[in-house]
């Protein structure tokens, strides 16, 4: 049976840096929360403000990561108690984002609703106002962008 607990930020970012296929480590957050399956630790999400900041409006904040090993229903459990802690804290909405090959089954299954299709672009987060650089690094034997580029679908779950 998988069980919530919370966990450090320091902790997330070390399973993060171990099992997420596209992302590194996040620098702030609001909570964070693991998922284990017995004694093993399976699972984590990681919540802060949100990324756009026409999105921050103080009521929102963003699940950052979410990483698992693969454990059946873990995202799921995740997606699904990052949303009850956040209603819990007073917020009145959580937002991710997915990138255009991912589905989107665990955010489904905990409630979730596709709030905007086509986001970050090509580019990513890159705009003429306030460019990222964008440094290459090694993932998986191929070299990436530092951050996802690609179109990106955004979930929203009103709370």
């Amino acid at each position: 049976m998988l069980q919530i607990k919370p966990i450090s930020l320091k902790s997330a970012n070390t399973f993060v840096l171990a099992n997420h296929r596209h992302n590194g480590k996040v620098l702030v957050h609001r909570f964070s929360l693991s998922v284990y399956d017995g004694e093993r630790l399976c699972g984590v999400a990681i919540v802060g403000n949100p990324t756009a900041r026409k999105l921050d409006d103080g009521m929102t904040v963003e699940v950052k990561r979410c990483c698992t090993d693969g454990t059946y229903n873990a995202c799921s459990i995740l997606y699904g108690r990052c949303a009850r802690v956040a209603k819990e804290m007073g917020y009145k909405r959580i937002i991710t984002y997915t990138m255009e090959e991912e589905g989107g089954a665990s955010l489904r299954a905990s409630g979730w609703k596709v709030d905007a299709q086509n986001v970050g672009g090509k580019n990513g987060w890159d705009m003429p106002s306030r460019p990222r650089i964008v440094s290459e690094i090694t993932l998986f034997g191929e070299v990436s962008a530092s951050y996802p580029l690609g179109e990106k679908t955004r979930w929203i779950k009103e709370l």
